[in-house]
């Protein structure tokens, strides 16, 4: 009888197969990663899904969960929401969901490439200790004096909001279903970086497009004594909460119809 376990052995053996004692050592084959087989992600084969966000960053997570023909299209809506007069919460909630809601008004009615499957926006922000937003350093001067501070007061926050939406079969008002997450990351600054090391990195510019002037997926990691959250929420896009929000958007006309005939048995 055969072992149901056993059955769906993977066609490829994996990278981790044990050698045999004196087998010669090859180079491993580099085979392309699977992408990962979810239904969510599968009913969006073939569909247009858009990431408003030019970040190549943004882009190679997506890409990380399988979701790799993407079309790039920015929100060029100006990001004038005045910082001082609701919570950086609500600011980078605000901001992601007006680029959602911008690209998707421009694209719903696209005669040429037909409606959106999917439409993925989100916004990261850099908080102070003293809770105000950080931009990104306009000057090496500014940029220097940004680091300097967070190393002085090493503990702040970076939080990123997404936003998803799709197009529903029914015309119900709006006619799109939406789904919004935003994620926190506490960051810790090294309070032993020296003032020679906060200028060689300024002088490298990784960090000088970057919130905050650093970016912890590259060299900006020398500078990080430790994170409380999730590493990619701080490189701009929480991969599980994308993930749960896109689940939720897709299913989103399934549930209302379950929710639907569950009245109707009432």
């Amino acid at each position: 009888m055969s072992d149901s376990k056993h059955d769906a052995v993977p066609s490829e053996p994996p990278p981790y197969t044990a050698l045999s004692a004196g087998a010669p050592i090859k180079a491993p084959i580099q085979r392309p990663m699977l992408p990962l087989d979810l239904p969510v992600l599968n009913m969006l084969r073939g569909k247009r899904v858009i990431l408003a966000s030019a970040s190549p960053r943004r882009r190679h997570l997506l890409a990380q969960i399988g979701l790799t023909n993407i079309e790039i299209i920015p929100s060029t809506l100006p990001e004038d929401i005045a910082k001082g007069s609701i919570s950086p919460f609500e600011y980078v909630l605000q901001t992601a969901t007006r680029k959602a809601t911008h690209i998707y008004s421009r694209e719903i009615n696209n005669e040429t490439r037909g409606e959106p499957g999917l439409i993925i926006a989100a916004d990261t922000i850099v908080v102070s200790h003293m809770g105000e937003i950080m931009e990104k350093p306009r000057s090496e001067r500014e940029h220097i004096a940004m680091l300097t501070q967070l190393r002085n007061w090493p503990t702040h926050k970076v939080y990123t909001a997404v936003v998803v939406m799709t197009p529903l079969e029914s015309a119900v008002a709006p006619g799109y279903a939406m789904e919004t997450a935003v994620e926190e990351t506490v960051v810790t600054f090294d309070k032993m970086v020296t003032d020679e090391l906060i200028l060689a990195y300024v002088k490298t510019r990784e960090g000088a497009d970057k919130a905050g002037g650093y970016g912890i997926q590259g060299m900006g990691s020398i500078l990080i004594e430790k994170i409380e959250g999730t590493h990619d929420n701080v490189v701009g896009l929480p991969l599980r909460t994308t993930l749960k929000c896109i689940e939720k958007v897709m299913t989103h006309d399934e549930l209302a119809d379950e929710f639907a005939s569950s009245l109707e048995e009432d």
